[in-house]
């Protein structure tokens, strides 16, 4: 079960932010993550409360406003493989909606052991 925060600076439309969530979804769908396993949230921070480099630590181009943190959690397990697959499926669908400049995307990969996850009830379905 992958948790995706992105972080933006705001005043991003909701356009904008449908569309990175869809194209991050999208991208862990095509790795083998079930449809329906869609747990996502958007941080909009303030420029006092969001910061970062423009071009650390080899960005091709400056990042802009349309700058975006994307963070997902998983479970442990995913070969580098794999997370190159995902990484290249955010890229090009961020690049054609919404129209992200790829300098402007960047991920972490966040990962915890299975005995972590309670997905309702405080069950641990997979202990």
């Amino acid at each position: 079960m992958p948790l995706v925060t992105v972080t933006t600076l705001n005043g991003k439309s909701r356009e904008f932010k449908s569309s990175v969530l869809d194209g991050v979804h999208a991208a862990l769908v095509a790795s083998g993550v079930p449809e329906t396993d869609r747990f996502q949230r958007v941080l909009e921070l303030g420029p006092d409360d969001f910061r970062f480099d423009a071009r650390y630590p080899d960005a091709g181009s400056p990042r802009d406003n349309n700058f975006v943190l994307i963070e997902i959690l998983l479970s442990v397990g995913r070969s580098v493989k794999v997370k190159k697959k995902i990484l290249a499926d955010i890229i090009a669908h961020l690049s054609c909606s919404p129209g992200i400049d790829p300098e402007n995307v960047m991920v972490c990969f966040k990962e915890t052991t299975w005995e972590n996850w309670s997905f309702a009830g405080g069950r641990q379905i997979h202990v």
